[in-house]
C-alpha cells in the first residue's frame, strides 16, 4: 500500500472532526463531498448553509448532508465564543465588541470551535494566506508545550527506494521559520520527527540535522548553529534518534556516511531531513519535486497543539482532500500529547 493510501485508511480508521471554514469555494466543497462519501473524516463547513446547499446541488455533490453546517452569522454559540476569545486575548486589549466581530470571521470561528474541543483540527488556505490562516491559531489554539515555533514538513515520497523509508522522506522546514536559530532548529527537528511519526507511520524517524559540512569538515557560525541545534534536540528528547552536521550525500548514502561520518547511528540512514534555514528547505524539496519527478505532500504546518494546516491557493480538489487525512493522522496524535 503506498503512502497516501496508509494515511487515508489510518484517517478511516478513527474519524476526527475536521473544520473547513472556506466552504463555500468550489474546490474545497467538491473535496468535503469526496471526504464524506469516502467516511476519511466528520466535517464541519462553515458558510451560509442555504448557499453550501445550493452549492452541492449545482455541482451534484449528493453527499454535503452528512457535514455539519454551521453559520458564521447566524451561531448560536457566538456570545460564548466572543467572550471566551475576548478573555484569551484581554492582555492584548481585545474588546469584547471585537471578539463578536472576529467570531464571524470563519478562519476564528473555526480556531473556537477547536479551542471549545467541538473539532480536532482546521485546514485553510484555498482563499485565504498563510499569515492569515496562522493567526487565529497562534492567538486562539496556541502552540504545542515547549514549542514556540511553528513549521512546516513536507513528505517526499521518490522513485528511489533504497533512500530514506522505501523511497519516502520528511523534511522540514520549507513554508514557516525564514532564519531559525538554534533553539528553534532544535524545535523544529523535534516536530519534524513527529510528524513522519504521525503522518508518515514511520515507527523509527531518524533525523539528520543537515548543513554543508559533515562532523567539522568546515568551520562556519551556521554550521556552529546546526551543532547547538543538535546537541538541543539530544538534550530535550534523548531518545530522538539524530545526528548532525551532515551533508545531504553522508546523510542518505551508506557508504557516503560511512566515509565521512564514521560510526554515526544516522549517517546513511536518516529519513527526516532537518534544513538549516528555510531557504534551503523550500528551494531543496522543489528541486526533488521536479527535477527528480517526486510527489511532495504539503506543507504540513507542526508545532501548533492542535493541526491548523494551510493549503496553497493553487491547490486541486485532489490536494484537500489527502490535506483533511494528513490533518486527522496528525489529529490523533496531538490527543496523546
Amino acid at each position: 500500500m503506498d503512502l497516501v493510501k496508509q494515511i487515508i485508511e489510518r484517517a478511516k480508521s478513527n474519524k476526527q472532526r475536521i473544520v473547513l471554514p472556506e466552504a463555500t469555494e468550489e474546490r474545497t466543497l467538491k473535496a468535503a463531498d469526496m471526504v464524506l462519501a469516502d467516511e476519511v473524516a466528520d466535517l464541519i463547513l462553515i458558510g451560509n448553509p442555504d448557499e453550501i446547499n445550493s452549492l452541492a446541488g449545482k455541482w451534484g455533490l449528493s453527499h454535503i448532508g452528512k457535514a455539519t453546517i454551521i453559520d458564521p452569522d447566524n451561531n448560536p454559540r457566538s456570545e460564548e465564543y466572543a467572550a471566551l476569545l475576548a478573555e484569551l486575548r484581554k492582555k492584548k486589549g481585545m474588546t469584547i465588541e471585537q471578539a463578536r466581530e472576529l467570531v464571524k470571521n470563519p478562519l476564528y470561528l473555526g480556531c473556537m470551535i477547536i479551542k471549545t474541543e467541538g473539532a480536532d483540527g482546521q485546514i485553510s488556505g484555498a482563499l485565504s494566506t498563510t499569515a492569515d490562516t496562522l493567526r487565529p491559531a497562534l492567538q486562539i489554539i496556541k502552540c504545542k508545550p515547549g514549542i514556540t515555533c511553528v513549521s512546516g514538513a513536507m513528505l517526499l515520497v521518490t522513485k528511489q527506494p533504497q533512500y530514506g523509508e522505501n523511497g519516502v522522506l520528511v523534511v522540514g522546514d520549507v513554508a514557516v521559520t525564514p532564519m531559525p536559530d538554534a533553539d528553534q532548529l532544535a524545535q523544529i527537528a523535534i516536530c519534524t520527527a513527529e510528524t513522519a511519526r504521525s503522518v508518515a507511520g514511520f515507527t523509527d524517524p531518524r533525523v539528520a540535522m543537515l548543513s554543508f559540512s559533515t562532523k567539522g569538515s568546515a568551520s562556519h557560525e551556521v554550521v556552529d548553529k546546526v551543532v547547538e541545534a543538535t546537541r538541543l534536540a539530544h538534550e530535550r528528547q534523548p531518545e530522538l534518534k539524530i545526528d548532525g552536521e551532515l551533508q545531504a550525500d553522508a546523510a542518505l548514502v551508506p557508504s557516503v556516511g560511512e566515509h565521512k561520518a564514521p560510526g554515526s547511528p544516522i549517517a546513511g540512514h536518516a529519513n527526516v531531513l532537518v534544513f538549516p534555514c528555510l531557504e534551503v528547505g523550500n528551494i531543496g524539496y522543489k528541486l526533488v519535486q521536479r527535477l527528480g519527478d517526486a510527489e511532495a505532500l504539503g506543507p504540513i504546518l507542526q508545532g501548533i497543539a492542535r493541526p491548523v494546516n494551510d493549503l496553497s491557493r493553487g491547490c486541486s480538489v485532489d490536494d484537500i482532500y489527502k490535506m483533511v487525512a494528513i490533518t486527522a493522522c496528525q489529529a490523533m496524535d496531538a490527543k496523546k500529547n
